[in-house]
């Protein structure tokens, strides 16, 4: 087990990762794969999806260290959000900050954390509220399109995800264990 002490010396920056293009969730995932290989506690909190059909989802509960939170409901968000959908997006950041600030935790994944904001079911400054509230060392990555001004400002990195070609655009749907 490698000597986690001096790795979380150098933690708790704010990344996001955004963008129309593909491969945001992906990038998330692939950091926490890392932090955990290094023996780090990590954390996912899934804002916007339910809790079955992910691929992401069955991988984590197959390699046991990393801890996955889906929070999202059995449906994709409209442009109006139901109350429902705004209540599952506040229970999500509720629910998230109760994990980031339990001690058990050193990186902590929103994904999907953005999209909630640009629907309108939280807003950017209660997720800022939310993250200032957490301890120092913990690494925070957001993933999801739509960034705030006030976000970008917030974040320590920021990638934007830039779509140039997609298979949609030929008619090829999503792929089970590529898109989902």
């Amino acid at each position: 087990m490698e000597d986690t002490d001096g790795i979380r010396e150098e933690l708790g920056l704010v990344q996001i990762y955004t963008g129309n293009g593909k491969g945001k969730t992906t990038a998330a995932f692939g950091l926490a794969m890392r932090a955990a290989g290094r023996g780090l506690g990590v954390l996912i909190v899934q804002f916007l999806k339910p809790s079955d059909g992910y691929g992401e989802q069955v991988a984590c509960n197959r390699m046991g260290n990393i801890t996955l939170v889906p929070m999202g409901l059995d449906h994709f968000v409209s442009k109006k959000p139901s109350d429902a959908d705004i209540e599952a997006a506040h229970k999500a950041l509720r629910r998230s900050e109760e994990l980031i600030c339990s001690g058990r935790y050193d990186v902590a994944v929103l994904d999907e954390s953005i999209n909630a904001v640009r629907l309108g079911l939280i807003t950017s400054q209660e997720l800022i509220e939310s993250l200032e509230r957490r301890p120092d060392h913990v690494e925070i990555v957001l993933t999801g399109r739509g960034m705030t001004p006030d976000l970008e400002e917030y974040a320590d990195l920021v990638t934007e995800m830039r779509l140039v070609k997609h298979p949609f655009d030929k008619g090829i749907g999503a792929r089970k264990g590529i898109e989902y």
